[in-house]
């Protein structure tokens, strides 16, 4: 198996690369990037053997195309804004691709993709990604569901807490600045419910959970709720759904007086030369100061809760799963969620484990037992607990 890695030398893509190495059935591994410094990172403990390197600009359909045509399926994790390229070149080449963003719109890629014999699965990391598989799991438990309430985040440990937002990065800034502008929808009390943007924060919509072993977390709305319950046919059916980041209390304070100021907006600032926008500054200014230290690890909390009908008995089904970065090799826990879930559905589609074509999805198309089981032997344990209400 040859297996091409979009953003190779990133946090996700270096930790996508250590995982595939270590599987005797791959024979190669494309990393394609803009640069490779970080590749000495994981040296000491990857069979960097396999691996060779591909210098590209994303934006040159071209470059995919030439490297899409060496392998047997792409790992795209690039930015969200590569997608299209990623997804357009995969159908001229005829390459099955696994990425981590969320996929909307998808019909007339459906077909495309079906027609050109191969599959597109998105939304295949953390969060969109393993929750998916989860709410899949917990369809087939129940005769009925009422709630779904998803919640997922990635923060520093306690003692990383250093700087007044108590959080440090584990992925792109840029990606967490935007999705701290990210427009919502939930379900509350049958009704669906709209959360623009600017309220995202509003305290009216932000609540406090409590996380086994870590304490009190504060969740914000963040998604569209909305989408995934239509997808799995239950919309009308659902009492209360809502897909939340989490945090440890006080960010959302912090954001709420920023947004009413503007300062996530795109545009140019007046009066200053060049054309830097709010965001800009902030992806600039803050980025540097929130970078983990050797010795500090990140955090991946996700809690999933269910609620419904089984056998006439309203029951609540309830997933925990908490992920730490690994000091020795220094892999955040946040690109275990994403590689190793990306790297694990791959190696699925390409032993015929997945055998259905077009744009696929994790609620629908991964298998729950062998997907879990795998999660398990990299150290990613998901609790369950099934209750009578």
């Amino acid at each position: 198996m040859k297996i091409l890695v979009l953003g190779g030398c990133g946090v996700q893509g270096r930790t996508a690369l250590y995982d595939l190495a270590s599987d005797p059935d791959i024979s190669e591994i494309i990393c394609a990037d803009i640069q490779f410094d970080e590749l000495s990172k994981i040296e000491n403990f990857t069979d960097m053997g396999k691996i060779t390197t591909a210098k590209i600009d994303a934006q040159n359909k071209s470059d995919l195309l030439d490297l899409y045509r060496k392998v047997d399926l792409v790992i795209d994790l690039l930015p969200k804004e590569f997608k299209s390229h990623v997804n357009e070149m995969a159908l001229e080449a005829k390459v099955h691709v696994v990425n981590t963003n969320y996929m909307y719109k998808t019909k007339d890629m459906d077909k495309k993709a079906k027609q050109a014999g191969i599959a597109i699965m998105p939304e295949c990391g953390l969060d969109p990604g393993i929750d998916l598989v989860i709410y899949a799991d917990a369809k087939s438990r129940f005769d009925s569901l009422s709630v779904i309430n998803s919640y997922c985040g990635g923060f520093p440990e306690k003692k990383a807490c250093t700087n007044p937002l108590n959080y440090k990065l584990s992925w792109i800034w840029r990606g967490v600045l935007s999705s701290t502008s990210r427009d919502g929808r939930i379900i509350k009390d049958r009704q669906i419910i709209e959360i623009p943007f600017a309220l995202q924060h509003d305290k009216s919509f932000v609540h406090e959970i409590e996380f086994p072993n870590l304490g009190t977390l504060e969740a914000i709305p963040n998604g569209d709720a909305v989408f995934f319950t239509d997808r799995m046919g239950l919309t009308e059916k659902i009492v209360n759904t809502g897909r939340y980041s989490l945090r440890w209390p006080g960010w959302s304070a912090f954001w709420r007086p920023l947004k009413e100021l503007d300062f996530l907006s795109e545009d140019p600032v007046k009066g200053i030369d060049g054309k830097l926008s709010p965001m800009d500054f902030m992806e600039k200014h803050l980025g540097p100061k929130l970078v983990y230290k050797d010795d500090e690890k990140d955090l991946v909390a996700m809690i999933n809760i269910f609620e419904g009908k089984k056998d006439n008995k309203k029951m609540r089904f309830t997933s925990c799963m908490l992920i730490e970065r690994d000091l020795e090799t220094g892999i955040m826990a946040m690109s275990k969620g994403v590689a190793y879930t990306a790297c694990i559905v791959a190696k699925m589609i390409l032993r015929g484990e997945i055998k259905e074509k077009g744009v696929l999805s994790p609620i629908n198309h991964i298998p729950v037992a062998p997907f879990m089981e795998r999660l398990e032997k990299r150290g990613i344990v998901i609790s369950e607990k099934m209750e009578e209400l």
